[in-house]
């Protein structure tokens, strides 16, 4: 998993409450585990018209948008089904970080496990960015995950708060596998000592396999 220290970048508004991960990722696309390649189905629903066109109201179809790294958002951002790709789908195109007032837990814990920061923030602070995000090219927040700040464009300053494993395991780009490897000589270790004090186990296996 890609490292998560700084990020800047133009944030995109999306004010609506209770985006659920549908929305994001629609379950008539649920046809691959696949991390990569998502991100034509990203907001498919609102994203496209019915004749595959894009809709130009759609926010990330307009203008500096579509280089969006970061989105601003309502209430309850990610509710709805555990499907992973949503936030699979978001990191494809290009989205680092999602500020909103609140997460759904499920939607909240895969981000980060896929290099994606969801920064809670409370209603009032989100509205001083939301205000932010609407200024089109001017829209750039920085946020130090380091510092867990978040740079406005007038410079103010805003905090916030954090996980501290869930900061370190996105600091050092670890995901579930990343943090399983770095147990490996641990693992080795327990492996050979039951390998010398239960052989006939490990003879199973192999005969098995064999």
């Amino acid at each position: 998993m890609e490292k998560f220290t700084q990020l800047r970048g133009i944030a995109a508004p999306m004010p609506m409450p209770n985006i659920d991960t549908d929305k994001i990722f629609p379950a008539v696309y649920l046809k691959t585990i696949k991390r990569t390649g998502l991100s034509k189905w990203l907001f498919q629903e609102v994203r496209f018209r019915a004749d595959g066109s894009e809709n130009p109201d759609f926010v990330l179809n307009q203008g500096p948008y579509r280089q969006a790294k970061i989105i601003v958002a309502g209430d309850n951002f990610g509710c709805g089904s555990s499907r992973e790709h949503a936030p699979w789908a978001l990191t494809d195109f290009g989205i680092k970080c999602v500020i909103a007032p609140s997460f759904a837990d499920i939607f909240y814990n895969n981000c980060f496990k896929n290099g994606l920061l969801p920064i809670a923030l409370p209603q009032d602070l989100v509205d001083q960015l939301m205000d932010d995000a609407k200024k089109g090219a001017n829209a750039v927040l920085t946020i130090d995950l380091e510092q867990q700040t978040i740079s406005r464009p007038d410079g103010e300053v805003v905090r916030f708060e954090i996980d501290p494993f869930r900061k370190h395991c996105l600091l050092n780009g670890l995901d579930d596998i990343g943090l399983t490897e770095q147990k490996a000589a641990d693992i080795g270790a327990y492996e050979e000592k039951a390998r010398a004090t239960r052989p006939w186990v490990f003879g199973m296996t192999q005969k098995a396999g064999a």
